[in-house]
């Protein structure tokens, strides 16, 4: 069997983008601009806005990845590097209420008039603001509202079709918002087709649409009825397409999160075979939720198995405030407690997240034996 397509594409002309990420890169507030700097098939990052940096590299900031991409001060500092003026101006800030404030609408009525289409994932919808339409207009650029939900006509019921969907899928859920998940669900669709396996990817909120992926749907802008029927369409859509070997689904919010509803639907709507779930073992409240305190990671993992009649098949966490001799020592310990395979998809190698997957189903181990024999 022949390897997936990688991740990365050939870009289109016209593809240059700025993200804007102001106050917020590499927070979890900054988490649209994170991914989009991690990976992207749809653009060419020339530069991310966030004063707090300025002057540094966005690899210093992401963990070594992605070096080459500047970090500065505004918008007029990102157009003074470069002699052609960028196609795009990406909205790279995610706020739990997703939406702007009067120095940002300045910001992007700004890279209007200057020419630049305008990529937002808030759930404020721009197209629809009579001011922002009207410069849009009048400089003759779009704007593209990520999270626009369409008519109800043309959204989708739960209907049972995922019971045809024969291959593993693994879905990557977690004990919080803003807790990596994505970046988790990304790096192992890499791993596993680096391993000969085909897998697909669909994704289940704005930054992974934005990315350029070609199965997904942001589901905390639908309308909850819709919400489980796109998700098992997405992936229907995505097997029939593609016959993958395993299909892996990214995870929104938590499911015992009082403020979101996405993991449920996702759960519903793509009835996984396997769940990774992702934590923070050193964040005490919730992301944006001063006065909740983070579930543990036994409950959640219960709460999954009993709500998905799914299992659990692997640990992962995000590092964010631990050493790396604390890493380890997490990684370890849950490993014992869990009985179950625990690494970091970050700071460890990507193989021993393929292992975790591959290593839950008897399929994927036959499927990797075939690929690796020819």
């Amino acid at each position: 069997m022949q390897p997936h397509q990688p991740l990365a594409a050939v870009l289109p002309l016209g593809s240059t983008a700025v993200v804007y990420c102001d106050g917020a890169f590499g927070d979890a507030d900054g988490k649209t601009a994170n991914g989009l700097v991690r990976h992207s098939e749809l653009y060419d990052i020339v530069s991310v806005v966030d004063a707090r940096f300025a002057g540094r590299d966005a690899s210093d900031i992401l963990d070594g990845v992605a070096p080459g991409i500047p970090v500065v001060g505004d918008l007029a500092e990102a157009l003074a590097l470069r002699a052609d003026l960028p196609d795009y101006l990406i909205w790279g800030i995610a706020p739990a209420d997703g939406v702007l404030t009067d120095a940002h609408r300045a910001v992007l009525l700004d890279a209007i008039s200057r020419g630049m289409h305008i990529i937002n994932g808030l759930h404020e919808l721009l197209g629809d603001d009579a001011e922002m339409s009207a410069a849009a207009r009048l400089s003759s650029v779009t704007i593209t509202d990520v999270r626009r939900q369409r008519l109800a006509k043309d959204l989708r019921l739960y209907s049972g079709r995922i019971r045809t969907v024969t291959c593993p899928r693994i879905a990557v859920l977690g004990t919080d918002g803003s807790i990596g998940k994505r970046t988790t669900a990304t790096i192992l669709v890499a791993a596993l087709r680096a391993r000969g396996l085909k897998a697909v990817l669909v994704g289940t909120g704005q930054t992974t649409i934005m990315q350029g992926g070609l199965y997904g749907a942001a589901v905390d802008a639908m309308v909850p009825q819709y919400r489980s029927g796109e998700v098992e369409h997405q992936v229907v859509r995505a097997f029939e397409a593609e016959n993958p070997d395993v299909i892996v689904i990214e995870g929104q919010g938590a499911l015992s999160h009082p403020a979101y509803l996405s993991s449920g639907a996702i759960i519903r709507g793509s009835r996984p075979t396997g769940v990774i779930v992702q934590h923070a073992p050193a964040r005490l409240m919730r992301d944006d939720f001063p006065n909740e305190p983070m579930p543990s990671l036994a409950h959640e993992i219960a709460l999954i198995e009993l709500f998905g009649h799914t299992r659990v098949i692997g640990i992962t966490l995000n590092h964010e405030h631990l050493s790396d001799a604390q890493i380890t020592a997490t990684i370890d310990q849950y490993t014992r407690d869990y009985a179950l395979p625990v690494t970091d998809a970050l700071s460890r190698p990507a193989t021993e997240l393929a292992d975790m997957v591959i290593g839950s189903d008897p399929r994927l181990r036959a499927a990797q034996t075939h690929a690796a024999n020819g």
